[in-house]
């Protein structure tokens, strides 16, 4: 393969996108509200830092397909189902798109992220549990 050149990251994130029916904020709550899961892939450091989603599942990026895959023996508890409403959470929304796209390869058709990630969340003055650096003394 040497010389072959791939798409841009941007082309990527374009494609996963197309498919996918992001919501904003209010949108993402209503849809937790009514039975979807949010799924936090946040690092550590950064849930640390500025909280965390009450009630989302907090799943690290690598771990995220085995976990969600409602046929795979590693899933968590939470993954019911191939018709579940999943609402992927990166911190700012570039991220959680390319996972909801992964997410939708594996059969989960409802999956989608949403726009502008937890800090978005956060701007909108939605419900954040404070993160263990801002709990510290």
């Amino acid at each position: 393969m040497a010389g072959a050149v791939g798409v841009r990251v941007e082309e990527l994130l374009a494609a996963a996108r197309e498919g996918l029916d992001r919501l904003g904020p209010a949108e993402a709550a209503a849809a937790q509200a009514a039975g979807g899961l949010l799924v936090d892939i946040r690092y550590a450091a950064l849930r640390e830092r500025d909280g965390t989603i009450p009630g989302a599942l907090v799943v690290e990026r690598n771990e995220l397909e085995w976990r969600l895959d409602p046929q795979c023996e590693h899933r968590a508890p939470e993954a019911t189902g191939h018709d579940l409403r999943v609402v992927v959470v990166c911190n700012e929304g570039y991220a959680s798109s390319l996972a909801a796209a992964s997410l939708r390869l594996l059969g989960l058709h409802r999956a989608t992220d949403l726009a502008g990630g937890f800090q978005a969340w956060r701007a909108a003055g939605l419900p954040v549990a404070p993160g263990a650096a801002a709990q510290a003394p």
